[in-house]
Parts: C-alpha cells; structure tokens; sequence
C-alpha cells in the first residue's frame, strides 16, 4: 500500500512489475507457438496463394507483437516503478493478438 508523505501517494510496486514482465513474456511466447502453427497449417498439403497470405499477416501480426511487447518488457525491467502502458500501445497490442487469433482460426477451419 502506498504511504502519504508531503501530500503525494509513494507507489510500493512489490512483484507487480516482475510478475507484469512475465506475463508479457508468456503472452509473447504463445503469440510465438500460434504463428509457428499458423505456418505449418498455412504450407501443410501444399502452398495456395490464400494460405501464403494469411501466413505472411500472422508473421507481420506477430513480428508487431513482438515489437510491442519487448518494449513493454524492457520498461518494466529498467525501472522500479514504470510508467503506465500508453493506451494506443494496449490497444495495438489487442489487436495483434486478436488479429492473430483469427488469422490462425482461419487457417484452420
């Protein structure tokens, strides 16, 4: 819990930022194993130009969000008490994994 001195709220962060650090590099690894399987689904039976497609968007989503979270990754590492995730960087980071998700769905079905 954080400690009123002089008007301001101190941030005791405890494990959040390790445990925050983590759960990106997780996140990051099955973003990994989806587009691996998206790949080996895409060319598995042969290559169409549909399936190279939709392999090069899974590779592009998840060199993004890849991207995206080695940033996050190293603000958390380089601080005790990071900053907040902007916005515009979360909303990216949904929508890479979201996009992926479907893109690897799509392979599938």
């Amino acid at each position: 819990m954080g400690r009123v001195n002089g008007g301001r709220d101190e941030r005791d962060p405890g494990l959040q930022p390790e445990r925050t650090r983590l759960a990106w590099q997780r996140t990051a690894l099955s973003s990994t194993a989806a587009a691996v399987l998206a790949v080996k689904t895409a060319l598995h039976g042969g290559a169409s130009a549909a399936g190279i497609v939709v392999c090069a968007l899974c590779c592009g989503l998840w060199l993004a969000f890849l991207l995206l979270a080695h940033r996050r990754i190293r603000v958390l590492a380089s601080t005790a008490a990071p900053a907040a995730l902007p916005a515009r960087h979360a909303t990216a980071a949904v929508l890479c994994a979201v996009a992926l998700a479907v893109c690897a769905a799509a392979l599938v079905v």
